[in-house]
């Protein structure tokens, strides 16, 4: 609206010739919108008001009401609606009217349409950016019923507006969503300036109106005054007198992404209203400016968010339902559409959205949780009514009843519920309240025990507890856990005999329980007979009549002398060798040999058998062992491959353990078998019975004949050299050409091949040749051909 009040008193006052306070005034209603930005100008950054571009922006009020803000734009009516009204009344050709149809288009904002109500021009809420106040001229002051249910004053509202309309709800509830914004929004004003509005509704047959405009938890009326934070539009604070009331639901500012005109808004909100189905209402939308009109508010109707007030029952009669019920266990819970009906109305039920099959009558058994919808379809209104409930779901935790079993000792004689916990339960999460009386347990109040109580709970043998058990929200089971207490008994426990020796017997008794439990034996009686085989300790516990188990066992050690035992071993000996037997100690052990010793050990050096008696002062025992003759093994063959790998055969008259040595005795290995031996090296092979100093020996020439030889003089593969195997018996070595022709023969003065035959050079050429010996360790013939390659210089 023009800012008509600042211009008559500017106007006012340069008569007077009077200007400094009064021009600062004027100056300090000036609105505080943002600068435009690049962003705010660009095409589609504001919803659209009145856009010709929309078929609903030409609609008349009473089709805005019936199709955009009760059916959503649905193409059906809505007879319910009657007596649609404008104050002041504007059509809607008129381009600066107060009302009209808003869309969301590419913007965020929180509606995507609706209807919009404002106390200037409607088109100025949107479609562009508008720097300067929005302008227009409401012929219309305050309103006496808006007055009323805002507690504010009529003489100081300015360019009331409003919609009224008469609506038959069908059922007992009706609720639609809001937005309130407003250009007071910025400096001090939300202090001061109580731009407001109102949803008013009465019986149309008479009454006071009711305002459901209202924020939740009785917090007022929605207007600038009563909703707003701490800070102003640029960021300064209140000044202290100003604080926040209400920031909770203030929606924010407008930054510099705006999407109306307006300086600030509050979030969403919804009016519910609770109505007697049938019965014909006034419903009043009612918004005004507060002390002048220099500064515009709005409010902005949801489409589609107008319920017609569908409830529901807990069965046909039962009580109304709220909009979000409980389910334990998937109980089924009986819906009932709490709706007016008359003949040829029909029902669709549904859940998440889905039609279920078959349900089609009035009432329906939900067995699940889930969102369950209703839709009513009445004679002569095209309109369907619909609804929702949400059922949660919920599972009662698993419980049973119990026994909890106090055994009382001189520091314990209360019980700790708590241990009956995991007796009642499996669930860790679960809510657990003990109750003395079952009452209490039945109403589930507060008169459970408390913490202290529950961890020292005196209770008598035989007191049952009513306990409940719950989820922590809305599903339980009432279980009793019994309590049995007795005192714990002390276990005693005598013996016929306490020392025994192996074979003997002796028999335990034990006293103070009703029965006992032996430890590591499955008897429960008062008597045990044992026969051990070694010093044992022997426990058991007494239990009581109530089964209370002594805290420690009566324990007695029954001492077994033991069994004598020994290592005494023979082995094998060479000519003039000694060996050590040991007949081993223990306790209180002596000893007699049968060659007359007395001592733990002797040393002989003759073959035969010995024996020994050892005895314990108890009990005697005769151990013999055998020392037996070795004989000196013999290499007799020796496996060497070209890889390296050596594997040795030998005799073993002496019929014993054998090991073996390559470097002449220096270290040992019990396999015959070694790796990495070096080619045609003399190797020292020794093989001995273990433990003696019965020791074969063998020199051993690994041979390996080359198969490529290049005499150039750097003294790498010049030759084929035969010593170290030459000197093996019936050694011969010849070399052939390809012809069969003999062109090395090995002898003393020359037991290598160099390439040379009768002092020539030889061709390059592929050489077979031919070596034979008496392998040392078999004393067979041994034979070795093949190819070599000689490479000259040619």
């Amino acid at each position: 609206m023009l800012n008509y009040r600042l211009k008559n008193y500017f106007f006012f006052l340069v008569l007077l010739l009077v200007s400094g306070s009064v021009a600062a005034q004027q100056a300090s209603r000036k609105n505080g919108k943002v600068k435009l930005t690049s962003e705010s100008m660009k095409a589609g950054a504001f919803i659209d008001v009145n856009a010709s571009s929309y078929p609903a922006s030409s609609y008349s009020i009473q089709q805005l009401v019936q199709q955009v803000l009760i059916n959503g734009q649905s193409s059906c009516a809505t007879p319910n609606v009657t007596n649609v009204t404008l104050s002041p009344n504007q059509s809607q050709t008129d381009p600066n009217r107060f009302w009209g149809y808003f869309n969301k288009g590419t913007t965020n904002f929180p509606f995507a349409d609706g209807i919009v109500l404002m106390t200037g021009v409607a088109s100025q809420a949107g479609n562009t950016a508008y720097a300067g106040d929005m302008s227009g001229v409401i012929s219309q002051n305050g309103d006496a019923d808006l007055a009323a249910a805002t507690g504010t004053n009529q003489g100081s509202q300015r360019d009331a507006v409003a919609l009224e309309f008469d609506f038959v709800p069908n059922s007992n509830q009706v609720k639609f969503n809001y937005l309130f914004a407003s250009e007071e929004y910025t400096g001090t004003f939300p202090c001061s300036y109580s731009d407001a509005f109102a949803l008013l509704i009465k019986p149309v047959s008479g009454g006071p109106y009711v305002n459901y405009a209202v924020l939740p938890g009785n917090a007022g009326p929605v207007s600038v005054t009563n909703i707003h934070p701490a800070n102003q539009f640029n960021g300064n604070p209140f000044p202290s007198n100003c604080p926040a009331i209400n920031p909770t639901y203030f929606g924010g500012y407008n930054t510099t992404s705006i999407e109306t005109n307006f300086n600030g808004r509050v979030v969403p909100l919804t009016a519910v209203a609770t109505v007697t189905p049938g019965v014909a209402y006034h419903f009043k939308m009612v918004l005004a400016d507060y002390t002048d009109n220099s500064l515009d508010s709005a409010v902005f109707l949801e489409g589609g968010s107008f319920d017609i007030g569908i409830g529901f029952t807990a069965g046909p009669g039962g009580p109304v339902l709220l909009s979000t019920i409980n389910m334990c266990d998937n109980t089924p819970q009986i819906l009932t559409a709490q709706v007016v009906t008359s003949p040829g109305t029909t029902y669709q039920w549904f859940k998440d959205g889905v039609a279920i099959a078959g349900a089609t009558n009035i009432s329906y058994t939900a067995t699940q949780p889930g969102v369950y919808g209703i839709q009513v379809t009445i004679p002569g209104n095209q309109c369907p009514g619909s609804a929702e409930i949400t059922i949660v779901g919920g599972t009662t935790p698993p419980a049973q009843d119990a026994t909890l079993k106090l055994c009382t000792t001189p520091s314990v004689s209360t019980f700790n519920l708590n241990d009956a916990r995991p007796l009642i339960t499996s669930s860790t999460s679960a809510i657990v309240h003990y109750y003395v009386n079952q009452a209490d347990a039945v109403a589930q109040n507060n008169n459970f025990l408390n913490a202290a109580a529950v961890s020292s709970y005196s209770g008598t043998d035989g007191q049952v507890l009513y306990v409940v058990v719950s989820n922590g929200a809305f599903c339980s089971k009432m279980v009793t856990l019994t309590l049995r207490k007795e005192a714990t008994p002390v276990a005693q426990l005598t013996a016929t005999k306490v020392r025994l020796c192996v074979g003997e017997s002796t028999t335990l008794t034990a006293a103070n329980g009703a029965t006992y439990e032996w430890v590591g034996m499955t008897a429960t009686g008062a008597t045990m007979t044992v026969s051990p085989t070694q010093t044992t300790t022997y426990s058991v516990y007494a239990i009581g009549a109530q089964g209370c188990k002594s805290l420690q066992p009566a324990s007695l050690t029954i001492e077994v002398v033991p069994a004598i035992t020994s290592n005494l071993s023979g082995g094998m000996i060479c000519q003039g060798d000694v060996i050590t037997l040991d007949a081993g100690s223990g306790p209180n052990y002596t000893y007699l040999w049968n060659t007359g010793d007395t001592s733990q050990t002797i040393s002989v050096g003759t073959p035969g058998a010995y024996s020994v008696t050892i005895n314990n002062g108890v009990c005697s025992k005769v151990f013999t062992t055998q020392v037996i003759q070795a004989i000196i093994p013999e290499i007799i063959n020796v496996n060497y491959t070209e890889s390296g790998t050596m594997v040795l055969t030998a005799s073993n008259p002496s019929n014993g353990a054998l090991e073996y040595s390559i470097d002449n005795g220096l270290t040992w290995q019990n396999s015959n078998t070694f790796s990495n031996v070096p080619r045609n090296t003399v190797i020292s092979i020794r093989v001995r019975v273990k433990k003696t100093s019965c020791v074969g020996f063998l020199q051993y020439f690994t041979f390996v004949m080359q198969n490529v030889i290049t005499p150039n003089g750097d003294n790498i593969n010049d030759i084929i050299d035969f010593r170290g195997v030459n000197q093996n018996k019936d050694f011969k070595a010849s070399i052939f050409d390809r012809y069969g022709k003999e062109v090395y023969k090995e002898s003393s003065l020359q037991p290598y091949w160099d390439g040379y035959f009768q002092g020539k050079r030889l061709p390059t050429a592929s050489y077979w040749y031919q070596v034979s010996f008496e392998d040392p360790a078999s004393k067979k013939p041994a034979l070795k051909t093949g190819w070599i390659l000689l490479k000259n210089i040619e």
